[in-house]
């Protein structure tokens, strides 16, 4: 039979073991609650990454979150949500096109905040805190910017070529019926020929007389003749 002392270091590893995965849930609320309050539109700012890092640090950055915070290892109902949006910034930062279109609006922020400030490069502003809070905010600024610009001209193209189907739909529905228009003027041919046949029938029969006998007109014509001397 066990001692007390002999069942203590088997409580005591219990209670670290429970402290332990009490510790990795807090880890995984605290991670799913920061990129779910993480800047949308910058991609950067929902992996947790500062802008310009290299390619692998993103992969292995989005590999341990991912692990982390993955909905069939945590309990968290909010789990499902943070997860997408780590896919889609990490999707969104693996397109070439997409993270240079990123990396020229956080450069242009920062080139904004420099010259609002009368900052040169050598500036001791650029290397505090408070400038990375300044700039983070001005890219928030400046990618909204974009995006609003960016769904304008959607909306514009979407317009354009909305004018467009209905002129094409316009076009289609005209040679529709003109199409339709000979179908049905073709199928009434010989029935045009057949009438017009008819009618020049009994016009013919009617302007036929008999015999070669005068018209009463001319009779007429001849009774008032007087003769000459």
């Amino acid at each position: 039979m066990a001692t007390k002392d002999e069942e203590a270091p088997v409580d005591t590893r219990d209670a670290l073991e429970v402290l332990e995965s009490e510790a990795k849930e807090w880890d995984k609320d605290a991670e799913i609650d920061r990129i779910l309050k993480a800047f949308r539109l910058d991609a950067y700012a929902v992996l947790g990454l500062k802008p310009g890092v290299p390619e692998s640090d993103i992969k292995n950055t989005y590999r341990k979150k991912s692990l982390l915070i993955h909905p069939d290892k945590t309990k968290n109902p909010l789990a499902p949500d943070a997860f997408d949006r780590l896919k889609k910034a990490q999707t969104e930062l693996m397109d070439e096109k997409h993270r240079q279109t990123l990396d020229e609006a956080i450069a242009d922020a920062r080139m904004l905040l420099m010259r609002e400030n009368k900052w040169t490069v050598d500036s001791p502003e650029l290397r505090t805190d408070d400038f990375d809070r300044k700039w983070a905010d001005k890219s928030k600024f400046v990618l909204i910017e974009n995006e609003q610009r960016r769904r304008r001209q959607m909306k514009a193209q979407m317009q354009e070529e909305g004018r467009e189907q209905r002129r094409a739909d316009e076009e289609n529905e005209t040679r529709r019926r003109k199409r339709q228009h000979e179908e049905d003027w073709e199928a009434t041919r010989d029935q045009r020929i057949n009438s017009w046949r008819t009618f020049a029938k009994g016009k013919t029969g009617s302007s036929g007389g008999g015999g070669g006998g005068e018209g009463p007109e001319k009779k007429k014509k001849k009774t008032k003749l007087k003769p000459i001397g």
